[in-house]
């Protein structure tokens, strides 16, 4: 066991290694390396080349998801550290696996002292020697942040949690802290001078004076925090801060009277307010009230999100010191691959990816990349998280190999809804919730929302850059700040895609400037209809800004500057004003409310599918394909289910109704109107039948679908939210799911409409795993998601994955397979609800991809007809030839007659092929021969509603 633990790692590629397909693993401090060294065995049977493992960077303690980074250049010790990884490493490399690390570049986590960057920065001001690491405005509009880093921490207003004594000064050893309950603020050392001197005094007479006094003098002759230093003079400083520290901690360990000394003076200043305040005054902080981070805050963060401080990754400084392990990982075979997290949030993604791929080259020893190279020559195999709206396309020339798969997710998924039903299903949804609107009107009304609310500090940084522009030309200089302010948040708003890729060059990517003008177009539009004064040349102007349209060098450089802002600033506001807002507000078929999704798209047409999977074969041919990860916001499953209620609407309304005097007779009267809404009953009465579990088993689900609930509400933001959360409308939540789980007669018609329905979503959930794991691209299998995955929003989708019952199930059907493939395939489906069927067809499917690499890697698409009720493509590479045959909308197909769509339902349909010869159905081991250029689909569904068909 020792040798294959310790293994060597794969010596370094000339080219970089391209997975065959990956397997996610979420790691914690309960699922470290050492766990996922023990599932290694069963991934490298189950067929996955490389496993892709969530952020191992030391982060947050206690952190469950590690996006929180803490330390770049550290390795999570409540993972395993260092070491754990290399173990982890070698056992994979000893079987045959690559690892896949997910990386942070936008933003750390700064919460509870545990950043030592950050905390540096409390402590220094502008002269830390990471100060240029965040993205910090140190000269905001409000003069009382001059120079000072707004931390809203506070659970009141400043004065009041003074005036409480809930500060307190506090020393330890030779190091001063300004605590708040459990979270302890470093001093600057330089405030703390007059503080020794009244200690000095104290100890006048005493032979510690002299030393104390000289350790006073020193801390009022270091650099001031606003000075404009040089990294030489920063470093120093900081030496300087740590010998006066330990100055001082040497006299307080040797002195008992210098101790006493100084702990009465912070007892002085702890029992009198203005003291504490004139000494916290000095800080290069300002502690505020939690309420004020949404106006006041000037530092940028992720999102919303006051914890996660954004990071300056274009100053090329923090990307040397933020990449030097990673790179140390690569170039010694540890880590084959990146997976890179909220790209969007960065200053310019384009440049960014370049550094990554010539750091890469240079970690390995290979020749930089030429800036055209063909993406199999780029050293690193790099995936980048990317939203796409529909019709958006990956720029060409980023040097990565595609995106982490949420436009493949959307596409599939919509694949199994029925768009002939759009009218009716939505009319249906409207009859219950009342809600008229269209997606797009709750969109820009979520957007707008998180402006206002969430991000209006960003907003202000903007609006303040924008104004110093206008100032500088005659022609705009009248515009006021409140009406810049306004026409961003509406440009903003109105934006059709998360961002655009204007760099600081004035290259841009095909399009964006058209983007640029239908959301300037959009934006007057809507301001019209809503009859408000803002003058149409405010709009022109902050067009010409974000197009660089200005005559002279230094203009469009200024320009620049602030259209590479406002692009930082668009993919935060359609991130939280969609995926956490319009997805929950908007309700009219939750399958379709997915991150990477459009809700006012009723489905994808085969068609469309078909033409994005050419398109990727053909540009991004290792771009990964998703169909659940860690941020989705319902399982691959729960949606497969939820989307046949697209095919039966009549079905689905007769059950609204005969629910509706139940719910209503749940609802709990408030002061604002009944509660709930009738949109969050109808997004229960979704949920509960999505999720229902296959196996029966209910114990804790009230518990999952009330904490879902409440965070789909607060998520809302119409009568909850999380910053003014309404106890009584959540606690009337909790009442409504709890009594209608505690209702027999409500969970009878669940479980029957449960038990109608299901077949036909497990058919789903299996044609779209096929198709999945055969189309053009990387496939990614979330953790489980070989079994069913009927999780929703996170924390639910990161629940423990019961890996003995998979081990088992694999040895079985590895065990029987060769012997009997089609009789084991029928009984695991006649069992479907366990989820074995489901992990014999990843595991033959990841077997095919084994068997046929060329083909699957670089194989051509081709679509095959087959009738409405079949997503069926052939993927072509020489003589290798492989047929997906997927089932689709089979509900629709059988009418109920059957559950499974096989043998007579299709009738005399036919399955075109691309050549004749003998074919294996490798699902089942069944062989078929085809003499002509059509076969019955009959004959290739009859035992078995789905077939990969491997031509011999």
């Amino acid at each position: 066991m020792t040798q294959v633990l310790d293994a060597p790692l794969h010596t370094p590629q000339a080219t970089s290694h391209t997975p065959s397909s990956t397997y996610r693993l979420q790691l914690h401090a309960g699922f470290d390396f050492a766990a996922a060294r023990r599932v290694l065995p069963y991934l490298a049977r189950l067929g996955v080349t490389d496993v892709y493992l969530s952020p191992i960077w030391t982060s947050t303690p206690g952190s469950t998801h590690g996006y929180d980074v803490t330390d770049h250049a550290s390795v999570n010790p409540e993972l395993g550290g260092e070491a754990g990884l290399r173990r982890l490493a070698g056992r994979a490399h000893a079987l045959g696996l690559r690892l896949i690390v997910d990386f942070v570049p936008n933003h750390m986590g700064i919460q509870g002292g545990h950043n030592p960057y950050w905390e540096d920065v409390l402590m220094h001001g502008r002269a830390s020697r990471y100060a240029h690491f965040f993205d910090i405005s140190w000269q905001p509009l409000k003069r009382a942040l001059e120079g000072k880093v707004l931390l809203p921490t506070l659970g009141d207003q400043y004065g009041r949690v003074l005036e409480r004594g809930e500060l307190k000064l506090e020393r330890d050893g030779g190091r001063f802290f300004l605590r708040y309950w459990e979270r302890r603020f470093p001093i600057s050392p330089r405030s703390l001078a007059a503080l020794l001197g009244q200690v000095a005094g104290r100890l006048l007479g005493r032979p510690e004076h002299p030393e104390l006094a000289s350790v006073a003098r020193a801390a009022a002759n270091l650099p001031r925090s606003t000075s404009d230093l040089t990294d030489a003079d920063r470093l120093a400083r900081a030496e300087e801060v740590d010998i006066i520290a330990r100055r001082l901690a040497a006299l307080t360990e040797t002195s008992r009277p210098v101790r006493e000394a100084l702990d009465g003076v912070l007892d002085t200043a702890n029992g009198d307010p203005a003291l504490l305040d004139s000494l916290i005054q000095e800080q290069n902080y300002r502690l505020a009230s939690w309420r004020v981070a949404s106006e006041e805050i000037n530092y940028r963060r992720f999102f919303d999100i006051n914890d996660l401080a954004a990071l300056r990754m274009e100053d090329s400084r923090v990307f040397v010191w933020a990449h030097g392990k990673l790179f140390d990982l690569v170039r010694e075979g540890v880590v084959s691959g990146v997976r890179l997290d909220h790209t969007d949030g960065l200053y310019d993604p384009a440049g960014y990816f370049r550094a990554l791929q010539l750091g890469a080259a240079e970690a390995l020893g290979l020749p930089a990349p030429a800036e055209d190279a063909p993406r199999e020559a780029l050293p690193l195999y790099v995936v980048a998280e990317k939203i796409l709206e529909p019709g958006e396309h990956l720029p060409e020339d980023w040097a990565i190999h595609g995106t982490t798969g949420y436009d493949f997710l959307a596409q599939l998924g919509g694949v199994f809804v029925d768009g002939a039903n759009e009218e009716e299903v939505t009319a249906i949804y409207r009859r219950f919730t009342g809600d008229r609107e269209s997606y797009g009107d709750h969109l820009y009304r979520g957007k707008s929302l998180i402006e206002r609310v969430s991000l209006p500090g960003e907003v202000n940084v903007l609006a303040e850059h924008l104004g110093r522009l206008a100032e500088a030309d005659l022609r705009f200089r009248d515009f006021t700040l409140s009406a810049l302010r306004d026409a961003i948040r509406e440009v903003i708003a109105s934006f059709p895609v998360y961002r655009t890729y204007v760099r600081a060059d004035g290259s841009r990517e095909p399009g964006d400037d058209a983007k640029i003008e239908h959301a300037v177009r959009d934006a007057k539009a809507h301001v019209r209809r809503q009859n408000r004064d803002l003058s149409g040349s405010l709009f022109d102007f902050l067009e010409a800004v974000l197009k660089l349209d200005a005559e002279g060098e230094a203009t469009r450089a200024s320009y620049a500057d602030f259209a590479l802002k406002f692009q930082q600033l668009t993919g935060p506001v359609t991130a939280k004003g969609a995926e956490d807002t319009a997805f929950y507000r908007y309700g009219r078929l939750l399958s379709l409310n997915e991150v990477g999704g459009d809700p006012a798209l009723f489905g994808t047409p085969p068609k469309s599918f078909h033409a994005s999977a050419r398109e990727r074969a053909e540009r991004w041919p290792a771009s990964m394909l998703a169909g659940s990860t860690h941020d989705t916001k319902r399982g691959e499953d729960t949606r497969a289910r939820l989307s046949v209620l697209s095919e039966l609407p009549q079905t689905w309304a007769a059950h609204l109704s005969g629910w509706l005097p139940l719910v209503r007779s749940l609802e709990t009267q408030t002061e604002l109107g009944p509660a709930p809404t009738a949109l969050d009953a109808y997004t229960l009465l979704q949920t509960a039948l999505g999720a229902y579990p296959l196996d029966g088993k209910t114990d804790d689900f009230a518990d999952r679908l009330s904490a879902y609930m409440l965070k789909a509400a607060r998520e809302a933001k119409l009568r909850t939210s999380w910053a003014a959360p309404d106890g009584e409308y959540e606690a009337a939540l909790d009442t409504l799911v709890r009594g209608l789980l505690a209702n027999e007669r409500y969970l009878t018609d669940l479980r029957g409409l449960h038990a109608r329905i299901s077949p036909y979503g497990a058919q789903n959930g299996l044609s779209a795993t096929l198709a999945r794991l055969t189309a053009p691209g990387v496939p990614d299998t979330y953790q489980g998601c070989e079994g069913w995955n009927q999780s929703l929003v996170d924390p639910d989708n990161r629940r423990p994955v019961d890996y003995t019952w998979r081990t088992r199930t694999l040895a079985r059907i590895e065990r029987k397979h060769p012997e009997n493939g089609l009789r084991l395939a029928s009984d695991l489906l006649g069992g479907y609800e366990d989820g074995g069927v489901k992990l014999l067809v990843t595991w033959a499917a990841l077997r095919a991809r084994a068997a046929h690499p060329d083909l699957f890697r670089h194989g051509g698409y081709r679509p095959l007809g087959g009738g409405r009720h079949l997503l069926a493509f052939a993927r072509e590479h020489g003589d290798e030839l492989a047929v997906t045959v997927a089932p689709r909308l089979t509900y629709s197909l059988t009418r109920e007659k059957t559950p499974w769509a096989m043998g007579e339902v299709w009738g005399n349909r036919l399955l075109t092929l691309p050549r004749t010869g003998l074919y294996e159905n490798v699902l089942t081991g069944e062989r078929v021969r085809v003499r002509g250029e059509k076969i019955a689909v009959a004959k290739v569904l009859e035992d078995f509603p789905l077939a990969l068909l491997v031509r011999r």
